[in-house]
């Protein structure tokens, strides 16, 4: 038995649908009805009648659903107690931040903001494949630190308005694909054919900003693959399957050395702020040594 089974059940039993179910909980319909039908089968009865429209509750759905809602209500309120207790005890600093900040941005900020490795602990949370994934760990108290992407295009990000924030940096996303023969690119966006798209899908960060700038500039793309991780559609761009939006920083050594290639100019390009954004009251001394680093760290930055 696993605690998201019970999580899936209290979300179809609120949608009364299992597709805004699945929605909801970032997942494929098939997989939601998968780990209901193991949920019923370690019960032992059937939870849902699939044979109604809107889908309803049997009997033994109804008993089982105040238990659920209890059972996670107080396993998640366990875990971030224990949480708490154990990072106050050893001072750990708690990070959460998308997955390409983690390679092309955090490591090279991290040595800057702490040249004396002074700061000690510092846990990266485990990563999430959605961006309002990412902001639930902050909401929910599981991370001390967010950093990630910020664009105005983005609504999601007015959820983080609560939240104490710094700017600590800038990225460029451009369009790359594998060049011809020629070193011209693959798939041009100049093209009047459909260009075949390596897409972020719906729920990364990403997802969100490229649909933003694709309705201001429409393009003849036609999805061919989707992936959440930048990390992964750069290794399908430069197998030449398609064009991918990807920050600068994660293919400036391919760019260089020609196994990929702007696919389009950079009126295409999107311009990307990095934020740090930060729990209203922090939990330990070192998580407000590293804060108070960071912001000395950006004024120097504005100061040059």
């Amino acid at each position: 038995m696993e605690l998201k089974w019970f999580e899936d059940f209290l979300s179809v039993a609120r949608c009364y649908s299992f597709t805004r179910a699945a929605d909801e909980r970032h997942v494929t319909q098939s997989a939601l009805s998968r780990r209901i039908r193991q949920l019923e089968e370690w019960l032992g009865v059937p939870l849902f009648d699939r044979k109604t429209y809107p889908v309803t509750l049997t009997p033994e759905g109804r008993a089982f659903l105040i238990t659920a809602s209890e059972t996670v209500h107080a396993m998640l309120h366990l875990r971030q107690n224990l949480h708490q207790r154990y990072n106050n005890r050893t001072e750990v600093i708690r990070f959460a931040m998308l997955n390409t900040l983690s390679l092309t941005f955090f490591p090279d900020w991290f040595q800057q903001v702490n040249p004396q490795q002074q700061l000690g602990h510092v846990r990266l949370c485990d990563q999430k494949p959605t961006f309002v994934e990412h902001i639930s760990l902050l909401h929910g108290g599981e991370t001390d630190f967010l950093l990630t992407y910020a664009h105005p295009s983005v609504t999601l990000m007015q959820q983080l308005s609560p939240y104490p924030h710094l700017p600590v940096g800038r990225e460029r996303a451009i369009a790359v694909c594998r060049p011809a023969a020629g070193g011209e690119p693959l798939y041009p966006l100049h093209s009047t054919q459909p260009i075949p798209w390596l897409s972020y899908g719906q729920h990364s960060f990403f997802a969100h900003a490229l649909a933003q700038l694709l309705k201001e500039k429409p393009l003849p793309l036609q999805v061919i693959y989707e992936n959440g991780m930048s990390i992964n559609l750069k290794a399908m761009a430069m197998s030449g399957v398609g064009v991918a939006w990807l920050p600068l920083s994660l293919v400036k050594a391919e760019l260089a050395n020609g196994s990929l290639v702007r696919a389009g100019s950079p009126f295409w390009d999107m311009v990307l702020d990095i934020h740090l954004y930060r729990q209203p009251v922090l939990r330990n001394r070192q998580a407000e040594h590293l804060w108070h680093s960071a912001e000395r760290a950006n004024q120097a930055m504005h100061a040059a």
